[in-house]
């Protein structure tokens, strides 16, 4: 049987197509239906909340840090001699110039008075040689002496004369010496263990051994190491004059000092990436012990104006940083967002939430888009961030 071709009139094929796209929307409409109506049907979510709010977040550096006395000086003698008596106890404190040994004086007086007695000496026979070539250019002047009888003369009196000089200085020496018998604080501090005692020994600047050591208390410096990342931006603010620095004992039994950043070192540990600063702290109570570590928190500028959410509200997804966001009918939508640096339990965000929205900071993972979510306060006080509820109606029972 012959094949016939069946036309089809355009009018059929613009009726079938309404039908298709009738038929597109309908089921479209469904699925929203039925989305919604899943939306609706999931249980309301438990969640703590907090806000995005606009503040200055400090750039802050934390960490362990070494006191060390400003000065310290280990006291000596600076001659051979026997420690007559202390004048001071362990753990004094001490002005610069107070007296702490004082040694046997007696060998150094003698020789005080041997030095006067040869200075007394040589100035009688300069006086004696200045007399002598008087005499003698007087009877050069008369042709009684020779020119040779005479310039030797002269020579003496310049020999007397130095002579003179010699045994001055020999005399200060002398004194000198007697005056080390006296072993005085070079520094205002507090003095340490005393290693030697009346009776004792001691040798001029003895190497091995030390009488005493002295340590200034106040003021004090810290010592301590950060990332060599911060060094433009700590370089920057110890020119400006805006670093600032404080240092807690470990103990926390003593309030937080604040410091000065004084010191940058001039090198950066290759070994580890960092470099050593040091800040001068006043001391005044003796808060910090020489030797003693601490913790050291560093602020060396901020970031001013920031939009900042709770760090524990941005989470991490496929697609990047994430961040649930409370609407006004109590449901939350996800949002990806753009972060900064995070510090003291806020994060920085660039672009995905304004300031004032809500977001979920706890609960997130029962969470799906259009879910319905209940405020709870949270169980303790949250210092990174401040629960509240969002804006809005209050949710339909």
């Amino acid at each position: 049987m012959p094949f016939v071709p069946t036309i089809v009139r355009s009018e059929n094929w613009a009726r079938a197509g309404v039908c298709a796209g009738l038929a597109v929307t309908l089921l479209a409409a469904g699925c929203g239906r039925a989305r919604n109506a899943a939306a609706a049907d999931l249980p309301t979510v438990p969640v703590q909340v907090g806000r995005a709010v606009r503040k200055t977040l400090p750039l802050r550096q934390f960490s362990i840090g070494v006191v060390q006395a400003l000065r310290s000086v280990a006291v000596k003698s600076q001659v051979d001699g026997v420690i007559q008596t202390i004048h001071f106890r362990e753990g004094d404190d001490v002005q610069a110039g107070d007296l702490l040994v004082a040694l046997d004086r007696r060998p150094f007086e003698n020789a005080l008075r041997s030095a006067r007695a040869d200075l007394a000496n040589a100035r009688a026979q300069a006086e004696h040689a200045e007399v002598e070539a008087q005499r003698y250019q007087q009877l050069d002047q008369q042709q009684a002496i020779s020119k040779e009888q005479l310039a030797q003369l002269l020579t003496d009196v310049a020999t007397s004369r130095a002579q003179v000089q010699s045994k001055e200085a020999a005399v200060a020496n002398a004194e000198l010496q007697l005056s080390y018998t006296e072993i005085r604080a070079p520094i205002g501090g507090r003095t340490g263990q005393l290693n030697l005692h009346e009776g004792a020994l001691v040798k001029a600047n003895d190497n091995g051994f030390t009488i005493v050591t002295i340590n200034e208390l106040a003021p004090i410096t810290v010592a301590y190491a950060v990332p060599e990342g911060t060094l433009a931006a700590l370089r920057a603010a110890l020119a400006a004059g805006t670093a600032t620095v404080r240092a807690t004992t470990h103990d926390g039994a003593a309030h937080p000092a604040d410091g000065r950043l004084d010191f940058i070192d001039n090198a950066v540990d290759p070994a580890t990436g960092m470099i050593m600063l040091k800040a001068t702290f006043a001391n005044a109570d003796h808060t910090f012990w020489p030797g003693e570590s601490v913790d050291v928190e560093t602020q060396y500028g901020a970031d001013q104006n920031a939009l900042l959410v709770p760090s524990n509200a941005v989470q991490t997804g496929q697609n990047g940083s994430q961040v649930y966001v409370v609407i006004g009918d109590r449901t939350v939508e996800l949002r990806p967002v753009q972060i900064g640096r995070s510090a003291e339990g806020f994060t920085v965000i660039r672009t995905g939430v304004r300031e004032g929205e809500t977001v979920v900071t706890d609960g997130q993972l029962r969470l799906v888009p259009g879910a319905r979510v209940d405020v709870k306060a949270p169980a303790l006080p949250d210092a990174a961030s401040t629960a509240a509820a969002p804006a809005g109606p209050a949710p339909e029972s």
